[in-house]
């Protein structure tokens, strides 16, 4: 089996010229977080909820991943922040198990001073909770009530802390 040399990842500010790799990434991510949790019915497009969920509140960083092929830097995650919580992590599937979810979550954590940094976790998805959880997040409460993005359905979410050593 050939070993493939993992990409080249940088964390950026947000720029409008990203928002077309920023929209796909979250479409295609959001169905696999709802398929494992909530279902597909759920579903509703970035354009559709970045307004009323706050994309643009805080922070927004763009995650940049080079493999070397002379393509250049590609599109691959973005994070936002705002308040101690961070709101949206969303990596490209073709990316996943990469690290770049990783490196995104390590920008959120370092750029705030925040003494305690709050998230949920859609129930069921365990992969994101798994990578919260490898930093350092405990789940503090487990809540049912409307889905963020889209309250027409009930979710169940585990909201996590993670407190600065």
């Amino acid at each position: 089996m050939e070993r493939r040399t993992p990409p080249k990842v940088t964390v950026r500010p947000y720029r409008p010229e990203d928002w077309d790799a920023i929209a796909r990434i979250h479409d295609i991510a959001r169905l696999d977080e709802l398929r494992c949790s909530v279902g597909l019915e759920a579903f509703l497009t970035l354009a559709e909820t970045h307004e009323e969920e706050g994309l643009f509140d805080g922070d927004l960083w763009v995650a940049e991943a080079d493999d070397g092929t002379g393509e250049g830097p590609q599109v691959a995650g973005f994070a936002a922040f705002a308040d101690a919580e961070l709101t949206w992590l969303y990596v490209d599937p073709a990316r996943y198990r990469q690290g770049i979810g990783r490196i995104l979550l390590g920008q959120v954590l370092s750029a705030d001073d925040s003494a305690r940094i709050e998230c949920t976790v859609l129930a069921g998805n365990d992969h994101a909770r798994a990578l919260y959880e490898s930093a350092g997040f405990t789940v503090v409460e487990t809540k049912t009530g409307k889905l963020a993005g889209n309250e027409r359905f009930a979710a169940t979410g585990h909201v996590m802390e993670w407190h600065r050593p």
